[in-house]
């Protein structure tokens, strides 16, 4: 493991996606036990996996009390029913949820199912001031540096809203899907305003595909044609990549 700052960052090389899966999660324990009521921005997709497990683990073992924990994940299909297999409400389900003691009312997911979308976004953005808003938001990254589904050139004063998936984004998780076609071409996501209003960030990136869209974040200009990039300006973002995703830097 090697650390470093590069401007506000804190960067944290690792060798392997085990390693970073296992520092992800102690820093997410670390949230949870000094301040048990924390509020939890989640992510989804294939990085966290490891995350998670690791979490469930760390529960099981005794060492780790999700009661009082509120989370809130950073973004849903848009008209994807919540028991579809690949819905991130079943995502978080089976990946964390189910296994811990977390409270149903506490956990938060967008609804895509919703018949005014623009109304589910604005009661989702609500209820996460009327938590007093994010402790630690965990993100992953695109290989297009797109953050939740904040695609490039979506404007970075944006809250939660709906979504146009790039091409990029469809072909990505269409590896989840029976074709590229049925996978949806619209999700609601939290808008970069939102993230970085969380007090702080966590970036995970592993894979060589993910190696320029960590560059550009890292060492690029600030544009919301890389959206990621934005997070230079927070005050509090770590960000563990392994080594393959380092390639670059």
């Amino acid at each position: 493991m090697y650390i470093d700052w590069v401007k506000k960052m804190k960067l944290i090389r690792v060798k392997d996606y085990e390693e970073l899966s296992k520092k992800a999660s102690n820093i997410l324990a670390s949230q949870i036990i000094l301040k048990p009521n924390s509020v939890i921005g989640l992510a989804t997709g294939s990085t966290p996996v490891g995350m998670y497990r690791a979490l469930v683990q760390l529960y099981k073992n005794g060492d780790l009390d999700f009661n009082d924990i509120k989370t809130f994940n950073l973004d849903e299909y848009y008209e994807l029913n919540s028991a579809n297999p690949q819905s991130y409400h079943y995502y978080m389900n089976e990946n964390l949820f189910k296994h811990v003691n977390i409270k149903e009312r506490n956990i938060n997911i967008p609804n895509g199912m919703r018949k005014d979308i623009i109304e589910e976004c604005d009661r989702y953005e609500k209820k996460i001031e009327a938590c007093g808003g994010i402790d630690l938001q965990v993100l992953g990254i695109g290989r297009n540096g797109h953050v939740g589904f904040n695609e490039p050139d979506i404007k970075f004063e944006a809250r939660t809203h709906i979504v146009e998936l790039d091409h990029d984004t469809i072909e990505a998780n269409s590896r989840f899907f029976e074709s590229y076609e049925v996978v949806p071409k619209q999700a609601i996501s939290m808008g970069i305003k939102t993230i970085m209003h969380a007090r702080k960030i966590l970036l995970l990136a592993n894979g060589m595909e993910k190696a320029e869209a960590i560059y550009c974040t890292i060492k690029g200009k600030i544009t919301p044609e890389v959206p990621a990039s934005v997070l230079q300006l927070h005050p509090d973002v770590t960000i563990i990549i392994e080594e393959k995703a380092a390639l670059m830097i």
